[in-house]
């Protein structure tokens, strides 16, 4: 039968019993160098608690108003809907000339399939770009919003608001069937 009295090798039997310099110098090496406190100095360094406000919540919900005050209020497009759109001062015949594809699409860009921030981004970098390399008649396709279910065509409506919003959008209307059909729009832009 064991001895009960040797089950602890690393504890020390009597608690007032001095120290060993062999125990007293593995302590020092696992605790490392100690500077003494200054009589009237704090023990621990202040911290500045954090704020109770939940800043990433309330980040969140102002991006949710945002987006909802984002839509005008004829969003209710559908998935088959053609999108028209003409400032002041564009003719009527250069908009038949638009919905007939009879300008050259300079340059194109894809969205389709994008989340929202990354489309508006995307839009913006391609307009502008646009813009510098001279080009007036570019095409742009959003999709047509098939696989959205419920929510309707999301991009659709989306980059329809954004092109309202440029300065440089002179108008847009729905491509040709064949160049993506509702799912696509021809964008006139002004000179640069």
């Amino acid at each position: 039968m064991a001895d009960r009295s040797d089950t602890s090798k690393h504890t020390r039997a009597d608690p007032d019993a001095p120290i060993s310099d062999d125990d007293s110098a593995l302590f020092r090496d696992a605790v490392g160098p100690v500077a003494e406190i200054a009589k009237g100095q704090r023990r621990r360094p202040w911290r500045h608690m954090p704020s109770a406000r939940p800043a990433m919540r309330e980040a969140d919900e102002q991006a949710v108003i945002g987006e909802l005050l984002d839509f005008s209020p004829g969003d209710d497009i559908e998935t088959g809907d053609d999108l028209f759109h003409r400032r002041e001062g564009v003719q009527l015949a250069v908009m038949r000339k638009l919905r007939r594809g009879q300008y050259r699409c300079q340059a194109e860009l894809d969205l389709h399939g994008m989340i929202v921030d990354v489309a508006r981004h995307c839009l913006a970098v391609f307009l502008r770009e646009a813009l510098d390399r001279g080009h007036r008649c570019v095409r742009i396709v959003h999709g047509k919003g098939l696989r959205s279910g419920h929510r309707g065509p999301v991009l659709k409506v989306k980059v329809a608001h954004w092109l309202r919003q440029r300065d440089e959008v002179l108008a847009y209307c729905s491509a040709r069937d064949n160049d993506g059909g509702t799912g696509a729009v021809y964008v006139l832009l002004r000179r640069g």
